[in-house]
């Protein structure tokens, strides 16, 4: 953890054109993006859009380390109907060929649908056992093209939304070529964060590093919330973590707030980590 890359999601100006986001996110000095899937800003369908946005990060010199997902209420991977199953995965695929063609490292999807609710206990375990299913499919796709899948901590009210949920997905599949993305918020809310990170240790991949109150997913930047960073980070160093943690932060206003928030929250986490004897990051 030495050398800790700093990306940001372009989800956080993901009501502008991800061409039009680009060169501003490139001066506020960030050279890694995680790429946002909404269609309104990035249609991951059009190959000419996947083309061009391609070109204008090689221009910038700067480098996709993920992209993210897809998720909607139509999209569920886990579904007992078997056409919209193979509807979400053909889904998911699209934008993992996109990932795919942007040379994005890493491929974040949610294990499980965007709704709160527990099934009866037999639709659950067949729920279960369709998204260990789907993964493994997405998962090896992923590989084949060169492109590691993880799976992220969902929001704990929406199924599958915690983690003994996810280790048992993780061990369900057939496929070893998975990893996980920590979501901080998403942990905190859940009152997990601490023992996420020392059960998810040996597959974790990728942070997406959001504060909040305690309440609301409100993706506030890092020490903005009541999250304890230099626990955290303390806690990523001991299990020997290296990869990027992506600022997943909400738009602040106008752009120009948006980036100097992202840029507040970068230099937040760079004091904590120098707190921890870590050298400054020369990722940002």
């Amino acid at each position: 953890m030495n050398d800790l890359p700093i990306a940001l999601s372009t989800g956080c100006m993901s009501r502008n054109p991800i061409l039009n986001c680009l060169e501003p996110i490139s001066a506020a000095g960030f050279n890694l993006v995680e790429i946002c899937s909404l269609p309104s800003h990035f249609n991951f369908h059009d190959k000419e859009m996947v083309r061009q946005t391609a070109r204008k990060l090689q221009d910038l010199g700067m480098g996709a380390c993920s992209f993210h997902a897809p998720f909607a209420d139509h999209i569920d991977i886990t579904s007992l109907d078997e056409g919209t199953r193979r509807r979400s995965i053909e889904e998911v695929l699209v934008a993992a060929r996109a990932a795919a063609m942007l040379s994005a490292r890493s491929f974040v999807i949610h294990p499980g649908p965007e709704h709160a609710g527990t099934p009866p206990p037999g639709e659950r375990e067949r729920r279960l056992e369709h998204v260990a299913s789907s993964l493994s499919e997405i998962a090896g796709r992923c590989h084949e093209m060169g492109v590691q899948c993880l799976l992220e901590n969902k929001l704990p009210h929406l199924l599958f939304g915690n983690i003994p949920d996810m280790m048992w997905i993780l061990g369900a599949m057939s496929t070893v070529q998975v990893g996980v993305c920590l979501d901080t918020g998403h942990a905190h809310l859940a009152g997990d964060l601490e023992n996420a990170v020392q059960k998810l240790a040996n597959y974790l991949r990728l942070v997406h590093a959001s504060d909040n109150l305690s309440r609301f997913d409100d993706h506030r930047p890092p020490g903005k919330g009541d999250i304890n960073w230099w626990r955290l980070l303390g806690q990523l160093r001991q299990v020997g973590f290296s990869a990027p943690m992506v600022l997943e932060i909400a738009g602040q206003g106008s752009q120009e707030d948006t980036l100097r928030a992202a840029r507040d929250g970068v230099l937040f986490l760079q004091e904590q980590r120098r707190s921890l004897d870590f050298p400054p990051s020369a990722c940002i």
